[in-house]
C-alpha cells in the first residue's frame, strides 16, 4: 500500500472461480463483414473460429475496435495494431495518436513542449523541415494538422520552411494527390507573402520512398534520404504540382509508387537539401512507417545503407514513435499516460503470465498491452517470447508466417500448468492483409485458424477457459467501396485492392470447460470496445476489476 493508499489488489469475483488457465488469442486484422469474395476470412476454410462463431448471442459477440472505441477522434479513423492493443490491455480508453495531436495543436500545447522548444533552437539560422504523408487519410497523418503546424511554427519564428511531400494512394483514392498539393502551395504561397521562405523541396510515393517498416526495404528510406537530405533524385522539376501531373503520366502510374523528385531552381540546383544547423519534424503520427527513417535521422552509429552526409540537425518526431527504442528522443506530442494495465494488475494478484508472438507483432502483445511499457512487471511470474518473423520477403510470399510456431510455444505454456494466462497475437490475416494479394490472404486465414484449434485443444486439455478476439478488422474486407458499398473499380474495368485496416467490428468469444455455467455475454453492453475485454478477462481469472475499468462484456446468471 502506498500512502495515497493505493492497492494493487482486486477483489475476489463472487461467483467466479479463480485457477482456471486463460487462453488468451488476438487476431490481427480479423474483422467480421458481410460473406463475400473479397472476405477472405469468409472463403478461407475457418472451422473452429465458425464453431466458436455458432455460441452467438451468450458466448460469441462484437466489439468496436476503431474510432473512439480505441482514443481515436472519429468514427472515420480505422483502429490499428497499436491502439488496439493499448485498449485491450489497459482497460480504459486513452486519446490517442491523432487525437494527442489534435488536442495539442488546439490547445497550443505541442508549442510549449520540450520537443519544439528543442528544433526552434534552429529558427534563426536554420531551415525547418517536415517531411510525411500529404493526406486527409487520417491512418499515418492529415493534411490539416500540416497546415497548422505550418502556421504555429511560422509565427514562432520560423524564416526559412521547406516541406517534403509523401504522396498516398493508399489510405485515399489514386490520384488525389495532385488536390492534396495544390492545397499545400496554396498554404505556402500565404507564408511567402508574409515573408516566410516556405516552399516544397522533395516528394515521393509512399511506397516508393521513405515510408518502409519493419525493416523490409532499406533502399526505400535510401531514395528517400537522398531526395529529402541529399537533394538528388532522378526527376528534377520547378514544383511539386508539376512534378505529380509529369509522373502520374507513366503507365501503370499510382500515387503510392510514384519516383522520388526533387524541386530545383532557375539554375538547376535542390531548393532544399538538409543541411547542419537545420531542423526536422517527421510529421506522421502513425509510428510504423516511421521508424525507418527516424533511425537514419537520429543514429550516429548506422549501417543500413551509405548516407553520404549525416548533417547534425534538431530532430524530432511528431510523437515519439519506438516507446522501447526511446525513437526519436525528442517529439512534439507526448504519448498518452498509461497506468494500471491489466497485466500489472494480474501480476500482482498473483496470476503467471506467458506472452507470445512473432517479431511484427511481439511488441503489441508485450509493451502495447502494457501500455508502452517494456519488459516485465514482475519477471519471476512472467515469460515473453519472441519468435523471429520471415524476413526479406512480403509476407504474401510465406502466407502460414509463424501461426504454427506461435500456437505450438501456446500450447506447450498451456499445458505446463505454470502460468495461468497464456497471451498470443497471429498476425497472418493482418500482414498478408495488407499485401493485397487476396489468395495469400485466404491461406494467411486458414493457418491462423489452425492455430486457434491447436491452443483451444490445450485449453480443454487442462481445464481451461478461452478468449479469442481481434484488434482491428483488414483480411475481411480486401475491395474499395463506394458510399453504397460497392466495389469501385479501375480505368480498366478491375477491383479496386484495398489494402488498409477496415472500420469493421471484431468478435469476442469465450468458452472451454472451465468456463462456470451461467456466464454468459450481457444484453446491457451494446456499444463495447476493445477496451472492454480486459475487465472481461479479470473476471474469469476470478477477479472484480478495477472501477474505473471500461465494464466487463460478462454475466454470470444462476442456472
Amino acid at each position: 500500500m502506498g500512502s495515497s493508499g493505493f492497492s494493487w489488489k482486486l477483489n475476489d469475483h463472487p461467483k467466479l472461480p479463480k485457477g482456471k488457465i486463460i487462453g488468451l488469442v488476438v487476431l490481427d486484422g480479423w474483422g467480421e463483414a458481410k460473406p463475400n469474395q473479397y472476405n477472405c476470412i469468409h472463403i478461407a476454410e475457418t472451422p473452429a473460429m465458425d464453431s466458436l462463431k455458432m455460441g452467438a448471442p451468450e458466448k460469441w459477440r462484437l466489439v468496436k475496435a476503431h474510432g473512439k472505441a480505441v482514443g481515436l477522434p472519429t468514427e472515420d479513423d480505422m483502429g490499428n495494431s497499436e491502439v488496439g492493443h493499448n485498449a485491450l490491455g489497459a482497460g480504459r480508453i486513452f486519446a490517442q495518436g491523432a487525437k494527442l495531436v489534435d488536442l495539442a495543436l488546439a490547445s497550443g500545447k505541442i508549442y510549449e513542449g520540450e520537443g519544439f522548444n528543442y528544433i526552434k533552437e534552429s529558427f534563426e539560422t536554420g531551415t525547418l523541415h517536415l517531411i510525411g504523408l500529404l493526406s486527409d487519410g487520417g491512418v499515418h497523418s492529415r493534411l490539416d494538422q500540416l497546415q497548422l503546424l505550418l502556421k504555429g511554427a511560422s509565427e514562432r519564428g520560423a524564416k526559412r520552411i521547406r516541406v517534403h511531400v509523401l504522396t498516398d494512394g493508399r489510405d485515399v483514392l489514386d490520384g488525389s494527390s495532385v488536390g492534396f498539393v495544390e492545397t499545400l502551395e496554396n498554404d505556402l504561397a500565404k507564408l511567402r507573402e508574409k515573408g516566410v521562405d516556405a516552399q516544397i523541396a522533395s516528394g515521393g510515393g509512399r511506397m516508393q520512398v521513405t515510408m518502409d517498416r519493419y525493416e523490409n526495404d532499406w533502399d526505400v528510406v535510401k531514395r528517400g534520404w537522398d531526395a529529402q537530405v541529399l537533394g538528388e533524385a532522378p526527376h528534377k522539376f520547378k514544383s511539386a504540382v508539376e512534378a505529380i501531373k509529369k509522373l502520374r503520366e507513366a503507365p501503370n502510374a499510382n500515387d503510392q509508387y510514384l519516383p522520388p523528385f526533387v524541386i530545383v531552381d532557375d539554375n538547376g540546383k535542390a531548393v532544399g537539401p538538409i543541411v547542419d544547423g537545420d531542423a526536422v519534424v517527421t510529421v506522421n503520427f502513425r509510428a510504423d512507417r516511421m521508424v525507418m527513417l527516424a533511425k537514419a535521422l537520429e543514429y550516429d552509429d548506422f549501417d543500413k545503407f551509405d548516407r553520404v552526409r549525416f548533417p547534425k540537425i534538431r530532430y524530432a518526431g511528431m510523437l515519439q514513435y519506438d516507446g522501447e527504442l526511446k525513437l526519436p528522443s525528442h517529439y512534439l506530442v507526448s504519448p498518452p499516460e498509461i497506468d494500471r494495465t491489466s497485466g500489472e494488475y494480474l501480476v500482482h494478484n498473483g496470476i503467471r503470465t506467458f506472452a507470445c508472438s512473432e517479431t511484427v507483432k511481439f511488441g503489441h502483445v508485450t509493451f502495447f498491452w502494457n501500455g508502452n511499457r517494456s519488459g516485465y512487471f514482475k519477471q519471476e511470474m512472467e515469460e515473453y517470447v519472441e519468435i523471429p518473423s520471415d524476413s526479406g520477403i512480403t509476407f504474401n510470399v510465406q502466407p502460414k508466417m509463424k501461426a504454427l510456431e506461435i500456437a505450438e510455444k501456446a500450447r506447450d505454456a498451456i499445458l505446463s500448468r505454470k502460468f495461468d494466462q497464456v497471451r498470443v497475437n497471429l498476425p497472418n490475416s493482418d500482414m498478408v492483409g495488407h499485401t493485397g494479394d487476396i489468395e495469400a490472404t485466404i491461406v494467411a486465414c486458414k493457418a491462423a485458424d489452425d492455430a486457434v484449434k491447436m491452443i483451444l485443444d490445450a485449453i480443454d486439455q487442462v481445464g481451461g477457459i478461452y478468449v479469442v478476439t481481434a484488434d482491428h478488422g483488414n483480411a475481411e474486407d480486401m475491395v474499395k467501396r463506394n458510399k453504397k458499398g460497392e466495389p469501385l473499380l479501375d480505368k480498366n474495368g478491375n477491383i479496386q485492392i484495398l489494402t488498409s485496416h477496415t472500420l469493421e467490428p471484431v468478435p469476442v468469444a469465450i468458452g472451454g470447460p472451465g468456463l462456470a455455467p451461467g456466464v454468459r455475454f450481457r444484453k446491457d453492453v451494446p456499444e463495447g470496445g476493445l477496451a472492454n475485454v480486459a475487465a472481461t478477462v479479470m473476471n474469469l481469472h476470478g477477479l472484480e476489476a478495477p472501477a474505473d475499468y471500461e465494464p466487463t462484456l460478462i454475466e454470470v446468471v444462476d442456472n
